[in-house]
């Protein structure tokens, strides 16, 4: 395998080139609405407005019910209580998901410190693939998306979120909403980026972020930044959070247990005003649940903020490859797997392809090596409809 390895790569780099266009063509089209938008751009100014507001919001009703109901004072949570991650307090299941707004929680200070959730595989995590497996592919050089973002890839941002080992931060992707059309508030993201699996439970104060960073700035550059330059469209807290069963109670920190399964959709709403998230940055994408076979597809394209070395987290980057199939055992689905050197942090972020002239999002980031010379991500099939639509259905009145 070793010996004919470099001459399938050069014939996979030439198709690489040309399928690539196409998606990056694509998703930059569907993200001009944004830049066209007068109401867009009359939103930037009151995602500065926000600035400097430490107070904390006052937890709404309802969640507040549902601290309560769980023994929490939500004064007491919105003040630090959160930090308490007692396992017989860490709320786990399904129906006990709570996420109050924090307002001015995530300052850009925070959002820059905020690390990488580092979810590698070793080889022996996938050694009884049965042969199923393609070849391990080249390792595709990540390639900084042109700025500013919000005019090339609008609906891609940041996901940032609290665990015991501290401030973490993932990628993920404005997703439409067919119940509500043009006003879609759904993003999708891994399911490690929102619960802790097998060993723990909801992780805490998740927001999503969408163009973080817009123009693409420098750490130097962003030392003392503002709110607007760090989240140009403002921050959007997760009300409510889903993933699949089977990540919750396989899910692993590392390795590949649950990750065929790692998958999960965010229904946000604003830390400041009313307006949608699919009208605040002007676009969302489809999501197809079709599990296209590897044959079919020309090239995948991942999208994501890699934010563990050589990277920053500062910068949203891409790799496009041609798909082939990693499977980590026999009773469990193959994910899809393409050669790409980001790293942690890219976790979530949207997998792309061109379908019928339009690009959708087709998997999402789950599990690369330690070298990071690839990454793997889950098919999106009837698991993953089942929890798009119960959270499409759960908002469909709102």
């Amino acid at each position: 395998m070793r010996s004919i390895r470099p001459s399938v790569g050069r014939g996979r780099r030439q198709r690489t080139v040309l399928a690539a266009t196409g998606i990056v063509a694509a998703l930059a089209l569907t993200a001009t609405a944004c830049n066209d938008s007068d109401d867009t751009a009359g939103n930037k100014p009151a995602a500065a407005a926000s600035q400097g507001s430490d107070s904390g919001a006052k937890v709404p009703g309802d969640i507040a019910d549902q601290l309560k109901k769980h023994g929490i004072d939500p004064d007491k949570w919105k003040n630090g209580a959160w930090k308490n991650w007692n396992k017989d307090d860490w709320l786990r299941e399904a129906k006990d998901f709570v996420n109050p707004v924090i307002e001015g929680l995530w300052k850009p200070e925070r959002m820059k410190s905020a690390k990488d959730p580092d979810k590698t595989i070793a080889a022996q995590d996938y050694a009884d693939d049965q042969g199923v497996s393609d070849p391990e592919p080249v390792p595709v050089r990540a390639q900084a998306e042109k700025t500013p973002y919000h005019q090339n890839a609008a609906p891609v941002g940041k996901v940032f979120f609290d665990s015991p080992e501290g401030s973490m931060v993932c990628s993920g992707t404005v997703v439409k909403d067919p119940r509500n059309p043009g006003r879609s508030n759904l993003v999708w993201t891994a399911g490690h980026c929102v619960h802790a699996g097998a060993a723990g439970g909801w992780y805490r104060n998740i927001a999503f972020v969408p163009s973080y960073n817009d123009l693409g700035k420098s750490a130097d550059a962003l030392r003392n930044a503002t709110q607007q330059e760090i989240a140009p469209y403002g921050t959007f807290w997760a009300d409510w959070a889903s993933t699949s069963n089977e990540w919750m109670n396989q899910g692993a920190e590392s390795g590949g247990a649950g990750a065929p399964y790692d998958f999960a959709v965010l229904h946000v709403k604003p830390e400041q005003g009313t307006k949608s998230l699919e009208e605040t940055v002007g676009n969302a994408l489809d999501v197809d649940f079709s599990t296209p076979s590897v044959q079919s597809v020309g090239s995948m394209g991942a999208w994501g903020y890699p934010a563990a070395p050589p990277f920053d987290g500062l910068l949203m980057n891409k790799c496009v490859d041609r798909p082939g199939r990693l499977s980590l055992s026999p009773e469990q689905p193959t994910m899809y797997r393409i050669g790409c050197t980001m790293t942690g942090g890219s976790s979530g972020g949207g997998w792309f392809r061109v379908r019928g002239g339009k690009t959708v999002l087709v998997s999402n980031t789950s599990i690369g090596p330690a070298s990071n010379t690839w990454l793997a991500g889950p098919q999106l099939g009837q698991e993953a409809q089942g929890v798009f639509d119960m959270m499409s259905e759960k908002y469909s009145s709102k």
